[in-house]
């Protein structure tokens, strides 16, 4: 994966000189740079840059990567002002895009010089160059008003503090189309993150198309879902059902679908690592093929009212079996075509909140720890999973799980993601493995955002504000400078119980998402609250607003607008 640094990358000193003049829609006004995340280094100038007609692209043409960047920059601008800027002409004012191996800047830094008759970004990867456009568009027009568009003289020089930049989204409790999914990583790359977790199975729904086994779409994408249930509680998105009656619920990606979306994804310098959960939460597959689970029930997958309503375990299958060879053949199967897909260098197998009581129950299983010598059934989960890490290391990929994965012992290589707050990933990381931190508190966005008096219904446990998600810092103070080293970065998740709509979707998403880039991209000395919220409502909101995004308005300004 060409995000992935095992090293921290260095961090810099920022420049107090955030004010500039900015020009915009031919009004001048004094206002404070509107950037985030927060560059490295800022340093004002006078005068302004103005896009138009006179005003071409330039490229290496030795750089093949370049100019399709460049191709879809170009895009941007047309959208946004209605110019078609040229591409490599002669004469007139120049952007200019430039790989410099040698400049001394990391992976994804970048310098962005703009004077009154050039732009120029340089950056030793095409990573680099991408995010120093998303710098540029961010002193574009919200839409396009057809008015003059400027942009102000000033240097910037900027780095990620952590090369792993992530979002994890839950589609299986609620399915978003292909073009919601790419409206997210549009969101995504313009605030600088730089790796989609899809999260594309569970119990309540298995979203992608296996060809060999068909029935995980056909039977496992649909659910019989019971208006009342807590898709309806106190959504906000939603009035009450015209109905009592229990509805169809569903649907899935085609494997065409799914490598559009990769192919999207990729263009805008983000990874697209797809989750297929294993051994728990399996429900929706095991309705499919209930031959893979210990007790085999027949069973529908279950409805989004399981997370707290659902107490009838003993005739319902939510883990595969460990004791069998099949289910290890099937999920070898389908991990065969998820990588045909999904060319990432991490895959995510789940591993968390295994119910362990169906193996206690089983002749196989525990016929599995005698065989294998194992201590008890943490041993058989830890036996699981390092079984299907020596599959996906065979074929050149590596495993990467919730930090329930560390009970038994962890996989050799093994990649933990820590969510039940950082312990797990304190763990892995002093054992020597990579950690992505992701705590639930403050990283879940499913949780409330503010007082539940008036929110829609959200995730309990914690209040994961705006300020809460500012302040996270991905290293823990009980990790030593060498055991750092480990914790590759960080990410936030959406997990979509009770999300129930893309406007509902977009409420949880907005601000916490730019808060969270600035905690991931700008170095600690870098970071400001107050000044992170006035830069939010110096073009940020009214951006979502003009586009008919929806966000929390806790601290929005509406006297700017």
């Amino acid at each position: 994966m060409r995000h992935h640094n095992k090293l921290l990358l260095k961090k810099r000193n920022f420049s107090n000189s955030l004010m500039l003049f900015l020009v915009l829609f031919g009004i001048t006004s004094t206002v404070q740079a509107q950037l985030i995340p927060a560059p490295s280094k800022m340093d004002k100038g006078s005068g302004v840059f103005e896009v138009d007609e006179n005003t071409s692209l330039q490229f290496s043409s030795k750089n093949d990567g370049l100019e399709e960047m460049t191709i879809y920059f170009q895009k941007q601008v047309k959208r946004l002002s209605g110019i078609g800027l040229p591409i490599n002409e002669k004469s007139g004012k120049k952007i200019r895009f430039q790989i410099d191996e040698k400049s001394g800047l990391v992976e994804e830094g970048y310098k962005l010089e703009i004077s009154e008759d050039n732009i120029e970004i340089s950056a030793s990867t095409t990573a680099g160059v991408f995010y120093g456009m998303q710098s540029v568009l961010q002193y574009f027009p919200d839409i396009r008003t057809n008015e003059k568009i400027t942009l102000p003289v000033m240097e910037i020089t900027d780095e990620p503090a952590f090369g792993w930049r992530g979002m994890m989204l839950d589609v299986s409790r609620h399915f978003y189309s292909v073009e919601t999914i790419k409206e997210v990583l549009d969101l995504m790359a313009f605030y600088k993150l730089n790796t989609f977790h899809w999260h594309l199975t569970d119990n309540e729904g298995w979203r992608l198309e296996i060809k060999k086994y068909p029935k995980l779409t056909s039977v496992g994408a649909w659910r019989q879902e019971i208006p009342g249930s807590v898709f309806y509680k106190k959504d906000s998105t939603y009035a009450e059902p015209l109905t009592g009656e229990p509805y169809r619920y569903g649907g899935f990606y085609t494997q065409e679908q799914a490598r559009e979306v990769v192919a999207y994804a990729t263009k805008r310098n983000i990874t697209v690592i797809p989750e297929i959960e294993m051994p728990g939460h399996s429900a929706a597959a095991l309705a499919a093929y209930p031959e893979f689970s210990c007790a085999q029930p027949k069973q529908d997958p279950p409805g989004s009212n399981l997370w707290n309503d659902v107490t009838d375990t003993e005739n319902m299958a939510f883990n595969y079996c460990a004791g069998e060879e099949a289910p290890f053949q099937f999920l070898q199967d389908v991990l065969l075509e998820v990588m045909e897909i999904f060319p990432s260098e991490y895959i995510h197998v789940g591993g968390d909140e295994v119910d362990k009581s169906y193996w206690e129950k089983c002749a196989s299983c525990q016929a599995r720890i005698q065989e294998e010598n194992l201590k008890n059934e943490e041993g058989l989960q830890s036996y699981f999973i390092k079984r299907m890490e020596k599959f996906l290391d065979a074929h050149n990929r590596k495993l990467l799980g919730w930090d329930e994965i560390l009970e038994g012992g962890l996989a050799p290589q093994a990649t933990v993601m820590s969510w039940r707050g950082e312990k797990g990933g304190i763990a892995a990381a002093k054992s020597g493995h990579d950690v992505v931190m992701s705590p639930s508190d403050p990283l879940y966005f499913n949780r409330y955002q503010a007082d539940p008096e008036g929110e829609p219904q959200a995730g309990p446990y914690s209040i994961n504000t705006l300020k809460k998600v500012y302040n996270y810092e991905p290293i823990p103070e009980s990790l030593n400078t060498e055991e750092a080293r480990y914790v590759l970065g960080s990410q936030f998740a959406i997990w979509t119980e009770f999300i129930s709509s893309v406007e509902h979707l977009e409420y949880m998403l907005l601000p916490r998402m730019t808060a969270f880039s600035e905690a991931v991209w700008s170095s600690k000395d870098n970071k400001d609250f107050e000044d992170f919220t006035k830069r939010l409502n110096q073009g940020h909101y009214r951006r979502w607003k003009n586009n008919g995004i929806r966000f929390h308005p806790n601290y929005f300004e509406k006297s700017e607008y």
